[in-house]
């Protein structure tokens, strides 16, 4: 090979790390862009392979995967409903959108709530506190399935009670299916089981929940009733 044509190919060479240098990280990591991240607390039957094939499935609802898990650890329990709800069988007819948000954003009085449910141009949202996003996804799927009872502007004590009472419900069967659940150092398990204890007490019912919703001085000045829930 004469100097010339030595010449022109180590400046091609060079050319070409040049190019390699400059390109940015992700395209020389092609498809870790679609890595999931399972947390320690999933269920085992919550791999990465589960997690990416229900993606689909609740993708119109959320971008974050840990409600994926939520709801469809609602599957064959009391908040079947909620999760179907939350899908779009509710009065929007649109998929709820859920997320994580600060919610003293939307008004510092809201700030310690660990969710709300909310409706802007007529479509519904549901904002979980971001102090819950290490919370296991069974206790996520319970409190989803408290907000999906809430479809429109309308509240009252009624209509608290029968949310309250979903979620003691729900979180009873995510602890026998999901064992693994039920992390007493999360804020939001500690909910779930006092909740859980208001209902084994009235007998599996909303008795002792409704006296606590109607103590409760964040409901101080609702109506007994709204629309669908006449009936305390």
């Amino acid at each position: 090979m004469d100097i010339k044509n030595l010449r022109r190919k180590v400046g091609v060479m060079l050319l070409s790390a040049v190019l390699i240098s400059s390109m940015p990280a992700y395209s020389l990591s092609l498809g870790k862009q679609d890595e999931i991240i399972i947390p320690k607390n999933y269920p085992a039957k919550y791999n990465e392979e589960y997690v990416k094939r229900i993606k689909n499935l609740y993708k119109e609802v959320s971008d974050d995967h840990i409600f994926y898990v939520a709801l469809d650890m609602l599957k064959d329990t009391n908040g079947e409903f909620s999760r179907r709800a939350i899908m779009g069988n509710n009065l929007s007819k649109k998929p709820v959108r859920v997320m994580f948000k600060d919610l003293g954003s939307i008004r510092p009085d809201y700030a310690d709530y660990d969710a709300l449910g909310w409706k802007k141009n007529k479509r519904l949202y549901i904002f979980i506190n971001p102090k819950h996003k290490e919370a296991p996804p069974g206790a996520i799927a319970a409190l989803l399935s408290h907000e999906a009872i809430h479809q429109d502007e309308y509240n009252s004590i009624a209509e608290e009670t029968y949310a309250w009472t979903m979620e003691a419900s729900v979180w009873s069967e995510i602890v026998e299916l999901y064992p693994e659940s039920d992390e007493n150092l999360s804020p939001l398990v500690q909910r779930e089981n006092k909740l859980k204890k208001l209902f084994e007490k009235g007998n599996y019912s909303s008795k002792y929940i409704r006296k606590t919703v109607q103590s409760n001085e964040g409901y101080k000045g609702l109506p007994a009733t709204s629309p669908g829930f006449e009936d305390l």
